[in-house]
Order: structure tokens, then C-alpha cells, then sequence
């Protein structure tokens, strides 16, 4: 019998350079996948192919959070864009300086676990590669095998073998805007493969396109389904949109939008309120008036039947390793407020995370318990919090995805001084004091604004211990349901579809649908661009869309599409990812967001963010980091073959032989160069 265990193992070595099953925990294969390790039984039975097919249905939100303690997946998805960078600047291994940082080799692991435990506190590069490819191969087991258990008829066996193309397709679409051209695996080896060659981006862009338009026909609709978190046909239509779309098929991708928005059973959520609310915690602290856009994101109205515009799901509950993984987004992505490095005017800590037990306590100002102990591994640039809600050049004051007014958003003047021992008790945070000196000595960890619509979560863990001191968000037994495609997404998909195919009034249209439910007054007026719709998937889909996957594949359709951006540029497909440097001229759109909204490359010398002088933090960013290096591990253990690397980095080759079509590639694959 094949020891098919054996083969993963090789081929895992291979595509990441070490084995480190890396959702940090020792038990991240258990329950063990099927595929691999129980091959008879999920070979020839249903129930084997259902196993699989969970498995795989679950790993998605492993892309969200994955028990990586002071870090979440996705959160590396949004520092290579406009919206975030990172803000742990105790840490010296914080990935900020991304010019110079980012090498084939900064981020392999070796055989060090104490380095890989380091570089996972600062960013999830390694954990995108492994994750994307251990899925792969257990979509490709039902793909491979789904046709020989004879007691399936065939809509059956199609509708199996559909769910898998979506998981595979969602993956190689995520790596090839992440890592550019990449090994293409389509089948489960018999023996290990150690002579690879990457594959041409939009070679595999095709293949999956073609799967996708299969399962559209294959997978039944959500109606059809018993329960929320499996693929559906709306989410193989959400998919198949953005491979449409990547390959320029620009009409095609609006007609699947149409079908979903106008066709499906699906529908924005509006009126002014939803489900069950939940009343964020501590109301005496932070008092939530109740909303529309505050009550469809908590996660215990996420998947409920009443809930139309959820097209795909991801469920995260309960008490098990199978069931649910933290999601600690009250620990991670709020203000490091509790220390000294936020003092009032009197010079005392402005701040206390008094437990409840304390003799002081104070429920009106239970900011730990209301907003989490944030460390602020990450925060978000100053467009997002501020210039980003601009529409028309003015701010929008009635839009609920902004508004402190309702609890939705919260800005560092909403705190209040809640240390008895200050003259200051009661008032207002304020970041200077009356001779202007910063009473706040590190900035950027420390001092900005939160959309707490998206990410309070429930912490009943340290809820039902009266003594605790550090809520997290969603920690065991908790509720902490995501969405992966919703409705709103298909308006601003079909917007851009619009957009490149010239109906940019049309395009403003779809994107004020958006912004109506938002209770914006600020709407476009007659036409968009592309940097508007880029704008409002940043308000609605944050923490949602993939941001730097998204801004490299509208990178990839303004080229293609030869549409200018915001800014009158137009791109070439030839060379639009094919650029070096950090000035701001040129490079991708991808590069021209990052360099007129983020922190990076808008400062000659280092910022300081200690008083002392200390942590001086540079950040920059690169044309070409529009890809992340191939890890040098992997290519050198393809040890009878050659990866490509990609541009700008060591080791790149343009003579580096590549499959040029997606057939040549799945021809070699049966190849192992012995």
C-alpha cells in the first residue's frame, strides 16, 4: 500500500522548506485529514469524501485566525496594503522596513522552532504558503477519487467534485496575487516530487476559471444545503466573478453579479436593526445605540437563517480544537492603552484596567471589559481612520460605519481619564498638553481610532473570571462566525466590472446602494473611479476582503482593462508587477495606494517612537514586494528541479524555465525526474 503519509510529509518539505504545521499547535492535524492518512476509507466511501470536503470547509478560517496568540492570519494581508502596518515596536523582529527586510531568506524557518515562533508574533507570510498548499492537497484527493465510489450517481460525484474546485481555486487565486507565478499541484502524488517548476500566473488563473464555471453548474444553492459553511453556488459565482475579472473577462464577470444580486434569493441587509443585539459588553463604559451596521456584524447574526445577504460563512464556535479558533480581535487590533506611555496633563497614568474585584472599580469606565487589553500588534494608517470616509471632499457625518455617536467607531478622545490619583479623572484623552508636548510617547502603537462595529467579540472566558484583566475578543466557548462573501461584495464587484467596461455611472450606482444602507448622506454623483469603489470596499469588506490580494488583482485588471486610477495612471500587463524602487513614481497600482495612503516611504529617516529615543522604526515598501519572496527552502529542497523567484529578489532568473500553460504543468506532474 502507498504510505501516503509519507508523500504529503515529502511533498510539505518540499513547498515549505521544514515541517512546522504552523496554526501554531502541536494538534493542528488533528482531527487528522483523511486523505492522507486514512487512505482506504476516503478512497472508497462517501462519508470519507464528506470528511474532507469539512475539513477543507473549516481551514478557511485558519486564513482569519489560527491561535497564533498575539497575531491573526489575515492581519498580514492588510500591512501590504493602504490600510494597516504593523505596531509592535517592542519587537525586533516587527516586519516594518519592507524594502530591505523582506528576503527569500528573513522569513524561512529552518529547523529553529524558537525563530518560528518569533517571526509568527509579526506576520503570517510562511503560514499563507503552507496553509494554501495543505489544503490544496485535500481538495485534490475528492477531485482525484470522487469518480471511483460507484455507489455516488453522477450529479453527485459533480456536486463533490465542485465544492472541491472552489477550495482549490480560492487558494491558488490567493497565492498567485501573493507569490506570483507558483507550483501548480493538481493531483496526489504516488511518490514525492522534488522537480517542480512554477507555473505561469495567468495560466493558472485559466485553469481555475474553467473549474469555477464547473461548479457554478455542480453545486447546489445555499437553499439546497443542510447547513451554513458549506460551498455554495453563490460563493462559486462570488469566485468565479474575481477570475473573470482577472483575466479581463470583464462582461462575464458582471453577468454573474447580476445573476447574484438580481436572481439568488439574496438581499442587503437594511432597516434599522437586525437579529439579536448585543450590547457590547459594558454599556455603562461604551453604550451602543442600536444599528443596522453594528447589529449584521456581530458574529451571533452572521450565519442566521434570517440573514440573506451572507453568500458564504465561516462558522467558529464552540469549545473544541474542530470547532473553533480564537479570534482575539480586542487584543491585537486596539490601542496598547494600559501603561505609562499614556499619561494626562498631571503627568499620571491616564488608564487603568481595574478588574472587577478592585476596590476602585468603576463600571463607567470598564475600558478593558468594554474594548479588550489591546497590544495593538497592528493598527491602521491615517487614511483609514480619517481620510478614507471623505466622499466628495467632505467628511460624512451620518455614516454608521464611522459614527462614535451610535458606538460603532471609537476615537481616542472618546476615552476617559479613569485614574483617581489624576486631577484629570473624567476628562477627556488628549494626546498633547497645554504647552503642546505629546502626553502619549509612542504614537503608533498607542494612539488611534478603532471601527468597534468589526471588532468587538465576546470574551466569555474572562467574562465569567470576576478577576480577569485581559479580555481578548472571542476566546473557548465563544462565538466568533465571519463572513467570507456577502452580498455587498457582488455591488462592488459588478461596480468594477462596470468600471472597466465603461459605464462608471452605472459603477456609482452600485456603490451608493452600498453606502445608502450606511445611512451616508455623501453619495457619488453621476460617475466613479476605480480608486472610489477601492475606497468603499475599504469601508465595508475591512477585515473581510483579502486587501492586498484585492489591490493586486485590480492591479492586474487596470492593465489589462487600460483604465487610468484615481490619479490618471495607466498600467501595462508587461510590466506592471516587474518594477523595482521606492520612489514614488511608477510600479503597480497595488504600489500607488500604498504610497499615497500608508506609512511607508513618506519618511527620510526613522520614526521615533520612544521618548528615550528607542525603537526608531523605518517604513518602507518596495515596487516589488507586490510579491513575497519565494522562500529560499523551498527551491533549494525542489531539489531536482528550479522555482522561480520572483522580481527584485535574490536568486531571481528571467531565464527560469516555467510551465506556460496550465495542461503542460499537470502533464509534468506524474514526472518525478528519476
Amino acid at each position: 500500500m502507498i504510505d501516503m503519509k509519507k508523500i504529503a510529509l515529502a511533498l510539505l518539505t518540499m513547498m515549505g522548506g521544514t515541517i512546522f504545521f504552523n496554526s501554531c499547535s502541536k494538534d493542528f492535524l488533528k482531527p487528522d485529514p483523511l486523505s492522507f492518512y486514512e487512505p482506504a476509507l476516503t478512497f472508497t466511501t462517501e462519508e470519507g469524501l464528506q470528511s474532507v470536503l469539512a475539513f477543507c470547509d473549516r481551514h478557511i478560517k485558519l486564513y482569519y485566525a489560527a491561535d497564533h496568540g498575539e497575531l491573526l492570519p489575515i492581519g498580514t494581508e492588510y500591512m501590504f496594503s493602504d490600510l494597516m502596518v504593523s505596531a509592535a515596536t517592542d519587537r525586533a523582529r516587527m516586519l516594518s522596513d519592507m524594502a530591505n527586510e523582506l528576503t527569500p531568506t528573513s522569513l524561512d524557518i529552518g529547523s529553529d522552532q524558537r525563530l518560528f515562533q518569533s517571526l509568527s508574533q509579526t506576520n503570517s507570510i510562511w503560514h499563507f504558503w503552507h496553509e494554501t498548499y495543505y489544503v490544496i492537497m485535500q481538495a485534490n484527493t475528492v477531485i482525484q477519487y470522487v469518480d471511483d465510489i460507484e455507489t455516488l450517481d453522477e450529479e453527485t460525484k459533480n456536486m463533490y467534485k465542485g465544492r472541491a474546485y472552489f477550495h482549490r481555486a480560492f487558494r491558488y487565486l490567493n497565492l498567485v496575487f501573493q507569490f506570483g507565478d507558483v507550483p501548480l499541484l493538481t493531483k496526489v502524488a504516488q511518490v514525492p516530487k522534488l522537480n517542480y517548476r512554477s507555473t505561469k500566473r495567468d495560466a493558472i488563473l485559466q485553469m481555475i476559471t474553467q473549474d469555477m464555471e464547473q461548479a457554478v453548474e455542480w453545486v447546489p444553492e445555499q437553499s439546497e444545503m443542510k447547513s451554513r459553511g458549506m460551498v455554495n453556488k453563490g460563493a462559486c459565482r462570488m469566485l468565479l466573478t474575481k477570475c473573470y475579472l482577472a483575466l479581463g473577462e470583464f462582461e462575464k464577470a458582471k453577468v454573474q453579479t447580476d445573476i447574484l444580486i438580481d436572481q439568488s434569493g439574496y438581499a442587503l441587509i437594511t432597516g434599522d436593526s437586525f437579529g439579536t443585539f448585543n450590547d457590547g459588553g459594558e454599556p455603562r463604559t461604551w453604550p451602543i445605540t442600536r444599528n443596522i451596521i453594528w447589529d449584521m456584524h456581530r458574529a451571533e447574526n452572521k450565519l442566521i437563517a434570517a440573514n440573506r445577504e451572507v453568500i458564504l460563512g465561516i462558522p467558529n464556535r464552540g469549545s473544541d480544537k474542530e470547532s473553533f479558533t480564537k479570534m482575539v480581535t480586542m487584543r491585537i487590533l486596539y490601542p496598547f492603552l494600559f501603561d505609562t506611555k499614556v499619561k494626562t496633563k498631571d503627568g499620571k497614568q491616564a488608564l487603568l484596567n481595574l478588574t472587577r474585584s478592585h476596590a476602585d472599580y468603576n463600571p463607567q469606565y470598564d475600558y478593558m471589559r468594554a474594548m479588550g487589553r489591546g497590544i495593538a500588534t497592528w493598527r491602521p494608517t491615517y487614511f483609514q481612520t480619517h481620510d478614507l470616509w471623505k466622499v466628495n471632499g467632505r467628511m460624512d457625518e451620518t455614516d454608521l460605519r464611522h459614527s462614535s455617536a451610535v458606538g460603532n467607531w471609537i476615537r481616542m478622545e472618546d476615552y476617559r481619564v479613569n485614574n483617581k490619583a489624576s486631577s484629570e479623572f473624567g476628562n477627556p484623552l488628549t494626546l498633547r498638553d497645554d504647552s503642546g508636548n505629546e502626553l502619549c510617547s509612542d504614537t503608533i502603537r498607542r494612539w488611534f481610532d478603532v471601527p468597534h462595529y468589526k471588532f468587538y467579540l465576546d470574551d466569555p472566558v474572562n467574562e465569567a473570571n470576576i478577576n480577569s484583566n485581559g479580555y481578548q475578543g472571542a476566546t473557548n466557548g465563544g462565538i466568533a462566525d465571519w463572513y467570507l462573501y456577502r452580498l455587498a461584495e457582488a455591488y462592488l464587484l459588478r461596480a468594477e466590472a462596470k468600471f472597466y467596461l465603461g459605464d462608471a455611472a452605472g459603477a456609482a450606482d452600485d456603490v451608493n446602494e452600498i453606502r445608502k444602507r450606511a445611512k451616508c448622506t455623501e453619495l457619488y454623483q453621476g460617475t466613479v473611479t476605480i480608486g472610489d469603489i477601492m475606497d468603499e470596499r475599504a469601508r465595508e469588506l475591512y477585515w473581510e476582503e483579502w486587501r492586498n490580494v484585492e489591490l493586486t488583482r485590480v492591479s492586474l485588471c487596470l492593465a489589462r482593462s487600460g483604465k487610468p486610477d484615481e490619479w490618471g495612471n495607466t498600467y501595462n500587463v508587461d510590466n506592471f508587477d516587474k518594477q523595482q524602487g521606492t520612489d514614488p513614481n511608477g510600479g503597480s497600482y497595488w504600489y500607488q495606494r500604498i504610497v499615497h495612503h500608508s506609512f511607508y516611504n513618506k519618511y527620510n529617516t526613522p520614526i521615533i517612537v520612544d521618548a528615550t529615543g528607542k525603537n526608531a522604526i523605518l517604513y518602507t515598501m518596495d515596487k516589488k514586494n507586490i510579491y513575497w519572496p519565494i522562500f529560499s527552502a523551498s527551491i533549494t529542497a525542489n531539489s531536482k528541479g528550479r522555482l522561480a523567484q520572483n522580481y527584485g529578489y535574490d536568486g531571481y532568473d528571467p531565464a527560469t524555465p516555467k510551465w506556460e500553460t496550465w495542461e503542460e504543468a499537470i502533464a509534468d506532474e506524474d514526472n518525478t525526474g528519476g
